[in-house]
């Protein structure tokens, strides 16, 4: 039973509240409709060239909006890419044209280049703070000490 105990206690200590989570993009046609739900509900009715123009905006094809790479790998943040099916976390040291130079997390020395267009936009995910781990975590170290002091007492 105590084997069990200190195993689950040190996987706990191992795991980190940091997980890469990739950035969603913001759908501006969502952005209108809520828009234009909000402005109907404060006015109560709005004038008819009012509606025909926030139909005339929901209609009309919106492309989406190109995603720079440039801009979502700033230097010296922490993210996880995907470059020809193949997944690396680094870290983020500059741009140079069209590459990207950059170091694995725990390896400094050895340096890493990519080009633009082999890196998948879509599934960049920078490191992130997580709150529902943290507050896992903290419960689960809550709980633990609390069976410890009533085994200690018992």
């Amino acid at each position: 039973m105590q084997k069990y105990l200190y195993l689950i206690i040190i996987s706990f200590s191992l795991s980190s509240c940091y997980t890469y989570q990739v950035k969603k993009q913001v759908d501006p046609a969502a952005n209108n409709k809520q828009d234009s739900k909000k402005n109907t509900a404060l006015t109560g009715t709005t004038a008819p060239q009012m509606q025909n123009t926030a139909a005339e905006s929901l209609n009309a094809p919106q492309a989406p909006a190109p995603v720079n790479i440039q801009e979502k790998l700033a230097a010296g943040k922490n993210v996880k890419i995907d470059v020809e099916g193949r997944s690396y976390k680094v870290i983020v040291d500059k741009w140079e044209s069209d590459s990207l130079v950059a170091h694995p997390v725990h390896n400094p020395k050895k340096i890493l280049k990519f080009h633009k267009n082999q890196i998948n936009a879509e599934k960049i995910a920078e490191k992130r703070f997580s709150q529902p781990i943290a507050d896992i975590l903290t419960v689960t170290a809550y709980a633990a000490i609390g069976l410890g002091i009533y085994l200690l007492v018992r």
